[in-house]
């Protein structure tokens, strides 16, 4: 009949009728897409990606007709694979199992059995995202989720190009599908694989097109180091070196390797935190103020941060590395690292990293920069402590001052999220006495909505394709610049330095600090 459209021709014109483009208040709503999950049956699949867009779909965030494809070796029907994805909502979903929100997700989902070399089951997969558009009114547009070791990634490039999956042509009434494609990390494992792995992706998507996943950068508390520093005039005029004498950026974790050894085994702690979540947030601490925040301005700064960002040398007093050993976590004993099961006993490969960085510009000159990250630590952390200098004079005599320290503003990611200000306050009592005290903000206590998980913000980003908690390839690149220098000289060096399970890592680490008359935070 004249003047008829179809499902998928209305689903490619489609407004969000809920909300004003310009009130920014309201949260976005995706518009007509599909998802494929490539390692859909994967630990993370399970445990953060589907409960992630569950929960999305649970807040009216999702289109109605959103759908997600699962692609695996598995032989599944449609129906397994809902009932693996089911499972996994129940178990894991942030929000509330709701049975109309899952009957309206769970008619979209599909599956395709196939390996990632297996022609047709791409052919598949295109046959399946076709018949999507006009049974949901998908309007075409497809993410692309690599939940995949990097060796897969070029082979299902390759297919996704050779399907023209990656960059469908323009439909006949002119519109044309956006796709788009995630990579989780690790991106390379030194420079020379980024750049190649970089080259690899763009060969296929468009930089614009590509979205690599730094979990962290999806915490609610990270965001907030950009609220604190830039709708606060309180605290920009001591950010900078005449005011700050050293900044310190943790990430502790009280675990050890478990049935991960042969992942972790010629990683190491620098490269699986450092290269990519710590530098990320020391580049969100430094960074200058944005003309505004659109993506492409936050991506300037950081770049500009980074580029900005060099090793402190020696690196034999300014680094330090460790694996641990055997010792007590809390009330429990626990084995070392040699200990692990599939762990090489006579692998050099790191638990525990730290270096020492500077930020080469006006703001920062003179400001070392410790970034440590290890297992089998203390206790769960991820905090940025920035450590103010000392007050020049002191007018109280030295035995009132004993217990002051330095004052400190620490953002805490993880867990307990929130800031803490610490500060020299006087005892009660009839002496001048002055020793540290704390005020604190919770995100917890001061909010009475919870916080997204960083999969749901990160995936609805991806789906809206807003890129602003994405890095580009430059900051791929630049933070690999960074690090492959320390990579490099302790492979050239012996093996790492032992410390016990339950301590704050080996003595090195101690002694990288002490030699400038400064210690680390016991957070």
């Amino acid at each position: 009949m004249a003047g008829t459209v179809s499902v998928e021709q209305a689903a490619r014109h489609w407004v969000n009728p809920l909300r004003d483009p310009r009130d920014k208040r309201l949260p976005m709503i995706a518009g007509p897409c599909a998802m494929v999950i490539f390692g859909v049956t994967g630990d993370l699949s399970r445990k953060k990606l589907m409960p992630a867009i569950y929960d999305l779909a649970n807040q009216g965030l999702l289109p109605p007709g959103f759908s997600l494809v699962g692609f695996a070796r598995r032989n599944y029907a449609d129906e397994d694979f809902e009932k693996v994805v089911i499972e996994a909502v129940r178990k894991h979903a942030r929000t509330p199992f709701r049975q109309e929100v899952w009957d309206s997700l769970a008619a979209g989902l599909r599956f395709v059995q196939g390996s990632f070399d297996d022609d047709a089951a791409f052919a598949t997969l295109a046959r399946t995202l076709a018949e999507l558009d006009k049974e949901r009114g998908t309007g075409g547009n497809c993410a692309f989720y690599l939940s995949i070791p990097p060796n897969m990634f070029p082979v299902v490039l390759d297919q996704l190009s050779k399907h023209k999956l990656a960059q469908p042509g323009p439909e006949p009434d002119g519109w044309v599908p956006w796709r788009r494609v995630v990579i989780e990390k690790p991106f390379g494992h030194d420079l020379a694989s980024a750049k190649a792995l970089n080259a690899l992706v763009n060969r296929v998507f468009p930089e614009e097109t590509v979205f690599r996943i730094d979990h962290y950068l999806g915490k609610e508390t990270v965001q907030n180091i950009l609220a604190l520093r830039f709708a606060n005039e309180l605290f920009e005029p001591i950010w900078n070196a005449n005011y700050v004498d050293s900044v310190q950026i943790t990430m502790a974790e009280d675990i050890g390797l478990g049935g991960r050894a042969g992942y972790y085994d010629g990683i190491g702690a620098a490269r699986d935190v450092i290269q990519n979540h710590l530098l990320q947030l020391m580049a969100l601490t430094v960074m200058e103020e944005p003309t505004s925040f659109e993506p492409k301005q936050l991506t300037t700064e950081k770049i500009k941060a980074l580029s900005a960002t060099k090793l402190v040398y020696p690196l034999d007093e300014t680094t330090a590395r460790g694996q641990y050993t055997e010792g007590w976590q809390g009330s429990e004993h626990v084995v070392g690292l040699h200990q692990e099961e599939g762990f090489d006993p006579n692998s050099r490969t790191e638990t525990y990293a730290a270096i020492t960085l500077r930020v080469e510009n006006r703001r920062w000159a003179g400001v070392p920069f410790y970034l440590r990250t290890g297992k089998r630590l203390g206790r769960r952390v991820t905090e940025i402590a920035v450590m103010f200098k000392r007050a020049p004079h002191l007018p109280f005599d030295q035995t009132m001052t004993e217990e002051l320290g330095q004052n400190a503003l620490v953002i805490r990611v993880q867990p307990d999220e929130g800031i803490t200000m610490r500060f020299g306050s006087k005892v009660p009592g009839t002496g001048m006495e002055v020793r540290d005290v704390n005020m604190d903000f919770s995100y917890g206590e001061a909010f009475t909505e919870s916080s997204p998980e960083a999969y749901e913000r990160l995936i609805l980003d991806v789906l809206l394709g807003v890129p602003s908690l994405f890095p580009v390839n430059a900051e791929v690149e630049l933070s690999w610049e960074i690090l492959d220098p320390v990579i490099s000289h302790w492979a050239a060096g012996g093996k790492p330095e032992p410390y016990e399970a339950g301590t704050w890592g080996p003595i090195s680490a101690e002694e990288m600090l002490a030699i400038s008359g400064r210690e680390w935070r016991r957070p």
